[in-house]
């Protein structure tokens, strides 16, 4: 397979340009982002992304959840796409480069193919998938998941955000939702570019992530179930507190979750107790557990020894445990021939790097599922993410996206 020379490399301070410009749209209080799907300020990101695309000469798709398709044609306009995706949207309190960079590192790859004058057989696409964050509509990851198969469009069409507004109704009126059926596009591969968010790469001081494999997850609701009572009245031997039940279950999320290393964890990071009130022993506690795992044995033991667990704690405390998974993928092993592409560009183009866990779902995950997949990682200050105050440096970017335009090239064959 013909490889490009490592002399060849992406215009960093356009793309970093571009990164600027972007962040522009839906700016936060704190020098983020707001960016949240299906607003308007989502739609204003969508127009400055095809106009963009459609001047680098592709022609833009649009499927019924509002995935964007930017198509640069290949000589062979039968072979299966090579796709590079990330997403727009963001946090409320987001920064300007969680799924950003894939987006804009995938149309810098376009734009340095174009201005090197590089023809391949396989066309390229570029994607920008629609509500990956899920924080407006839940679940996370929602429009690559109906792509995938793991949910039908009628049930995503029916999520409701906080206000009761449908994903579905909110998608028509920011004038965002194609004809195209979803999921009817092959590919021959999908490229997913990332922040890493988190500490490892830094720690390490490699500029390029080679992700391997992607953490599975269970979110684990649980509800605990005592009486509401009087904090100075009622004496301690006769107290039913939900609260204490929920602290007691707590740490053994995080002994559990020691007890597996490596290459397992697990917090509580949702917790609420009922009535809320100052002088009140709580008769009830609502709280959901995150555990994660790239090995599905780890990931399978915890989840059961968290629910023995929270069911002990109940039964000693005399408490009521009801026990809701709310969320769960399985573990996600990449391509092994495009990680050694990635890796193999790494290495001609001299980056230090290593290979890594996605600790985070990505649309690359739902993706793996219907079409070999793999994704490329650079570093992020103190592995700050989904926060204004997320940050990378144009070296970093430079390097990710460098890493991504020879392995995409690679894959799409250059005639």
């Amino acid at each position: 397979m013909t490889v490009l020379g490592p002399n060849l490399r992406i215009n960093g301070e356009r793309l970093w340009d571009s990164l600027m410009a972007m962040a522009q749209i839906g700016p936060g209080v704190a020098g983020g982002n707001n960016r949240q799907t299906l607003t308007d300020d989502d739609a204003r990101g969508r127009a400055l992304f095809k106009s963009w695309c459609e001047a680098a000469g592709c022609s833009m798709g649009l499927d019924q959840m509002g995935n964007m398709f930017a198509r640069r044609e290949g000589t062979d306009p039968d072979a299966l796409p090579v796709y590079i995706g990330s997403h727009l949207d963001t946090q409320p309190t987001g920064g300007k480069y969680d799924g950003v960079l894939g987006v804009l590192g995938g149309l810098e790859v376009i734009r340095s193919m174009n201005d090197l004058g590089i023809k391949t057989r396989h066309p390229v696409v570029l994607t920008n998938w629609t509500n990956e964050e899920g924080t407006r509509f839940a679940p996370a990851m929602l429009a690559s998941g109906v792509f995938a198969g793991m949910h039908t469009q009628d049930w995503a069409y029916a999520r409701l955000d906080a206000e009761g507004k449908a994903f579905g109704d909110e998608l028509a009126r920011i004038g965002w939702r194609g004809d195209e059926v979803v999921g009817a596009r092959k590919m021959k591969a999908m490229f997913e570019l990332h922040i890493e968010q988190g500490p490892i790469l830094e720690a390490e001081g490699r500029e390029i992530g080679v992700v391997t494999h992607g953490q599975g997850l269970w979110w684990l609701q649980i509800t605990l179930t005592g009486k509401d009572a009087h904090t100075g009245s009622t004496p301690m031997s006769m107290r039913v507190n939900a609260g204490l039940g929920m602290a007691r279950v707590i740490e053994r999320v995080h002994q559990i979750a020691m007890s597996h290393q490596p290459n397992a964890v697990g917090a509580v990071g949702q917790a609420n107790v009922y009535p809320n009130s100052r002088n009140v022993i709580p008769g009830k506690a609502m709280f959901t557990v995150d555990i994660r795992s790239p090995e599905q044995g780890k990931l399978d033991a915890m989840r059961a020894e968290v629910e023995r667990a929270a069911h002990a704690v109940a039964a000693e405390l005399g408490l009521g445990c009801a026990i809701e998974p709310v969320g769960h993928f399985d573990p996600v092993t990449f391509d092994p021939g495009l990680v050694k592409v990635v890796r193999g560009a790494a290495e001609r183009l001299g980056y230090s790097h290593m290979d890594i866990v996605s600790g985070a779902g990505h649309d690359a995950c739902w993706i793996n599922r219907v079409a070999p997949t793999v994704m490329i990682m650079c570093p992020c200050v103190d592995g700050l993410s989904h926060n204004e105050a997320e940050d990378i440096s144009l070296e970093w970017a430079k390097a990710g996206t460098d890493v991504l335009f020879h392995a995409v090239v690679e894959t799409a064959g250059v005639v």
